[in-house]
């Protein structure tokens, strides 16, 4: 575990007006992705809005959801927080989900920090940033109220 040594942004888009907020994690919960399990609900976000708009274009298989919304998050200097090195996890890109849910689980309920670093799949130079909402340095994250998305309609097929 570390501690930033300085003020992290990240981005994670969403409904404002769907079923959980957009700073959730019970979505994570109900429908486990690649990092988690229904039992480590985390909160998926990407370090650049680049990123979070590819993420949610890979996961909305060509139909985009309605009413998506943009939040940037601060995460204060201090925080604690993990990078996942690949290296040391052959395999951890494989189709299967084992070897990054396991990791992340352990790391989640162990409360090891606040934030889990991974790299994205669709964009591997790119990180995206797990938030552990249990964890106690959880609290201090803050973000700013949603703001629409405005998609290029060629990123997904149609124009």
């Amino acid at each position: 575990m570390q501690k930033s040594d300085r003020v992290l942004r990240c981005y994670r888009i969403g409904d404002p007006d769907g079923a959980f907020p957009i700073y959730d994690s019970e979505g994570a919960r109900l429908y486990p992705g690649r990092w988690n399990t229904h039992a480590s609900p985390v909160i998926y976000t990407s370090e650049h809005y680049s990123t979070a708009m590819l993420e949610k274009l890979v996961h909305a298989n060509l139909v985009m959801p309605a009413n998506q919304h943009f939040i940037e998050i601060t995460i204060p200097n201090g925080v604690s927080y993990e990078v996942f090195q690949t290296a040391a996890h052959p395999g951890w890109d494989a189709r299967s989900e084992t070897i990054c849910k396991t990791f992340a689980e352990r790391w989640y309920e162990d409360r090891r920090s606040a934030l889990l670093i991974v790299p994205s799949i669709p964009a591997r130079l790119e990180r995206n940033f797990l938030i552990n909402p249990a964890h106690p340095d959880a609290e201090g994250i803050t973000h700013t109220m949603p703001e629409p998305v405005w998609w290029d309609e060629r990123l997904y097929g149609r124009g």
